[in-house]
């Protein structure tokens, strides 16, 4: 159990670095020409993992699992067929997993276009919480104190860097960017209980990703933006970036229960601050880095 947790805790830590990645790129992407809808962006995020899922997916089906039994006069081997990867059971978490997953990007692409960056993003990193609560209320996982506390510790670690304002200027907004961080935990859950039936993680990230790209086209047909080489170049990245978070989440609620490694989920701000210093020269000020230390500390201290 403490191996898995241990993979849990490195696979989210790699998908929030893989999520700060996309985010980056798509904050480049309208700096290299004219503006592009959210659900360009959003498509073409979809598209780029859904591509790396299928041909990961095909090779995992190329290869055939082999076992060898060894009986009293000479060793045989066996094709052990691959089980199906939608089963009666698997099926409505797998939809809601997409739906849900699918509302939770439309909602944060649309509230990073309609107020500041601090508030969308502080809003949307409710979704640890949203995971925490529903995979109780849901699933039955006992939750303490103390991951509760360091979950709560972490989240105002990232107020801190994040600063957000609630001028409540836009108050339609500020709900889409708390429907978004509500849509992920929900998503998350969904993963969580596709691990536990033994759901291919590679089929979930492709299910999910063709259903995202489907919801997304029509909105992308209606208002296409013409783009430069340069914005398709980074769209690519943002879509790279979207697979290591795809997978590492994926993989990370496959491995351990939401309540043990959802603090580490809020290392994504520290590597969105890091890209900011990298790229735009946004230098942290002593908020930002005691959120950082903050966010640390709940994370060691929920990992001890």
């Amino acid at each position: 159990m403490t191996s898995d947790r241990n993979k849990g805790i490195l696979c989210i830590v790699a998908s929030a670095f893989g999520f700060a990645l996309m985010a980056l790129f798509v904050r480049l992407c309208d700096d290299f020409g004219g503006s592009v809808s959210c659900f360009q962006k959003s498509f073409f995020r979809n598209v780029i993992a859904l591509a790396i899922a299928v041909a990961v997916f095909a090779r995992r089906l190329r290869g055939p699992r082999v076992q060898e039994f060894k009986g009293s006069v000479n060793p045989r081997q066996f094709i052990i067929p691959h089980p199906p990867f939608i089963t009666r059971n698997s099926f409505l978490p797998l939809l809601l997993r997409a739906v849900f997953g699918t509302v939770g990007i439309f909602a944060n692409f649309y509230a990073l276009s309609r107020i500041p960056i601090g508030e969308a993003m502080t809003l949307n990193k409710t979704a640890p919480f949203f995971t925490v609560f529903f995979s109780w209320l849901f699933l039955g996982e006992r939750v303490s104190r103390r991951q509760v506390l360091c979950l709560a510790v972490a989240f105002v670690g990232a107020m801190l860097v994040m600063k957000p304002g609630f001028s409540g200027d836009d108050a339609l907004a500020s709900a889409v960017a708390l429907t978004g961080g509500l849509g992920a935990g929900l998503a998350y859950v969904c993963v969580h209980q596709l691990g536990r039936l033994k759901v291919d993680g590679a089929f979930i990230v492709l299910f999910f990703s063709a259903f995202s790209c489907l919801a997304s086209l029509p909105f992308v047909v209606a208002d296409y933006s013409p783009m430069t080489w340069g914005q398709v170049a980074i769209l690519l990245g943002a879509g790279v970036g979207a697979a290591i978070g795809q997978f590492g989440v994926t993989a990370a609620y496959r491995y351990a229960e939401p309540r043990s490694i959802a603090a580490f989920d809020y290392t994504n701000v520290i590597f969105t601050s890091l890209f900011g210093f990298m790229f735009f020269a946004q230098v942290p000020d002593l908020l930002s880095v005691a959120g950082f230390a903050v966010i640390l500390l709940a994370a060691l201290r929920l990992r001890t």
